[in-house]
């Protein structure tokens, strides 16, 4: 993870790291109050997060167990890099290779086991499709996934340009895409609460 590079400055296990630093900002606005603004962090946030803040906080899995996760989510890429004729990288079905490699070195307890399967979703919410829409919103996962993704796209802004990347089309489309799936997520949880 320290020799392979999501970023020209950034090793794979740096980019976890920032993951999990926008997550802990984040979660420390959620169930502490604490303004955004003071991480220096610059944020775009969705309505859904507000206005259905106490489902997300009732559905969120345990803080260690997403830090694990969100720090090594990426842990096999190094195994699945491949690079194109142009020079660019790309780490074909490194969430599948990353989890199978965190089984590997893991203890096979089952807090190691629900880490190994936080890690083979993790792409699961940024490819999520209207026909999986159910089926994702039904997992336990669903909150956290749909909140680290969210951590995610605004971590790899830099990646995409812009000012701060959050004003480029990359960032747009890909907020876009999780602002429209974390609203139908959130309805069909609390349709299922109710029932």
């Amino acid at each position: 993870m320290l020799t392979c590079f999501q970023f020209e400055d950034m090793n794979v296990l740096q980019h976890g790291q920032s993951i999990h630093e926008w997550y802990s900002d984040l979660y420390d606005h959620l169930f502490h109050g604490k303004p955004l603004t003071e991480s220096k962090k610059i944020w775009r946030l969705p309505g859904w997060l507000c206005d259905a803040q106490a489902l997300i906080k009732e559905n969120l899995l345990d803080f260690d167990i997403l830090k694990t996760y969100q720090i090594y989510h990426d842990c096999g890429k190094p195994l699945c890099r491949t690079v194109d004729e142009n020079g660019k990288q790309h780490f074909p079905n490194h969430a599948e290779v990353s989890k199978q490699r965190w089984l590997e070195c893991s203890d096979g307890s089952p807090e190691a086991l629900q880490i190994a399967e936080l890690i083979g979703m993790d792409m699961d919410i940024h490819l999520l499709k209207s026909e999986g829409l159910d089926e994702f919103a039904n997992r336990k996962e669903a909150i956290s996934l749909l909140l680290t993704g969210l951590c995610e796209i605004h971590s790899n802004a830099r990646l995409f340009g812009g000012a701060g990347g959050i004003e480029s089309t990359g960032f747009k489309i890909k907020w876009k895409h999780l602002d429209k799936m974390g609203k139908r997520i959130i309805e069909r949880i609390k349709s299922k609460s109710a029932s």
